[in-house]
């Protein structure tokens, strides 16, 4: 990866190359890597256990590299899905902010964190 321009396309070629490399295409249908995004979630999620809100700061402090280990290996999957099943990530991307924007209008949502359906529209 050219470490001078890091992309999107770059980790998406660099995680088609790893994978290549190692013969793990036949591994990674839809399931399993579905399945590997939530594993490597609920590792990320495990490191907050029991942490009380106050403490949030701190742990963040005392686990950064195991914190960002875990979000690296959720993204490693989401971006493997993607580059496995012929996902634009910018148009799908695209396509649900904009969905999004319809489900959470600003002047219904500001400071506000309920489900989209739980609004007066």
């Amino acid at each position: 990866m050219d470490k001078d321009k890091k992309t999107l396309e770059n980790l998406l070629e660099t995680i088609k190359q790893f994978n290549q490399d190692r013969d793990w295409d036949q591994f990674h249908n839809p399931k399993d890597l579905a399945i590997g995004m939530v594993t490597e979630s609920a590792e990320l999620l495990d490191l907050f256990r029991f942490v009380s809100a106050d403490k949030l700061e701190a742990l963040m402090a005392d686990k950064q590299e195991a914190i960002e280990e875990e979000v690296m290996d959720v993204l490693y999957f989401v971006l493997r899905f993607a580059q496995m099943n012929h996902i634009n990530i910018y148009e799908a991307f695209e396509r649900k902010m904009a969905k999004n924007e319809k489900k959470y209008p600003v002047e219904s949502v500001r400071g506000k964190h309920h489900k989209y359906t739980e609004y007066k529209k």
